[in-house]
């Protein structure tokens, strides 16, 4: 079965007066299948955010068809979905999907555990009881049992983002999106973030990270996709994507970066 596939995605962002609109997907065709860890790498502006944010109604899409789990949720024309879902379909679907940012948003007001309950509790109405069991678990397998009453001030970078997973995760999600997850992150801290998602991996997450991180592209994806310009311009497994990349654009991005 396949997790999440879209066809043909399109999106234009309409800038101020005077500039013309900005085409960021441009027909994005992919297919994840079930338990498949695939990165997304590409330069700045390629459209790989837009795409992630996407696929769980973040961005609006202008035309294009996006299933989860083999159903269809978005046939959208000139910027409408012409299915008639209702909401709370629409919702149940989504709720399948977790998404980790660069930024760690987490409440500086609530602790660890709280951080981590709160959407369970109150969006799928756990009971407290359960959704704290869950929550301290969550928290030992990111290996922060020990901040379990701490507030995000008190944590490092590093340390917020492994939280940020793990509040994720409470919602027991089959699919995870991560969005440049260590792009914030001071580099010695990169190393403990990775180290939680390779476990992920493992464990048969089904996964799409946007990562500038090619060693854990190179060591964790089952498809490595490089964008450019709004496009897929090549799709392949790791070892043929750093070692015989096919395009041109995709050649010159690897020896930029690597």
């Amino acid at each position: 079965m396949s997790m999440i596939k879209t066809v043909d995605v399109c999106k234009t962002f309409h800038g101020k007066p005077g500039r013309g609109p900005l085409e960021v997907l441009k027909n994005v065709s992919l297919t994840v299948e079930q338990k498949e860890v695939v990165c997304i790498i590409g330069p700045s502006g390629a459209g790989k955010s837009t795409y992630l944010r996407s696929l769980n109604r973040l961005e609006q899409i202008d035309s294009g068809l996006i299933y989860i789990e083999d159903k269809l949720l978005f046939n959208c024309r000139g910027g409408v979905n012409t299915l008639k879902l209702s909401r709370e379909e629409t919702n149940a679907s989504l709720l399948e999907v977790g998404m980790v940012f660069q930024s760690f948003n987490l409440f500086p007001h609530k602790t660890v555990l709280e951080n981590l309950m709160l959407a369970p509790v109150h969006v799928k109405k756990i009971p407290v009881k359960t959704a704290r069991e869950k929550a301290a678990q969550l928290l030992d397998r990111v290996g922060l049992s020990d901040k379990i009453d701490a507030y995000p001030s008190q944590l490092s970078g590093g340390q917020q983002q492994r939280v940020a997973i793990a509040r994720a995760l409470a919602m027991e999600p089959k699919i995870m999106l991560f969005d440049e997850p260590t792009s914030a992150l001071d580099p010695e801290l990169v190393g403990e973030v990775l180290s939680v998602m390779k476990g992920l991996a493992q464990a048969g997450m089904t996964m799409i990270v946007v990562t500038h991180e090619m060693g854990f592209a190179r060591e964790a994806a089952d498809k490595v996709v490089f964008m450019f310009e709004g496009s897929i311009l090549e799709t392949g497994g790791p070892g043929d994507m750093f070692t015989n990349p096919q395009n041109d654009r995709t050649r010159q991005f690897l020896q930029s970066v690597l």
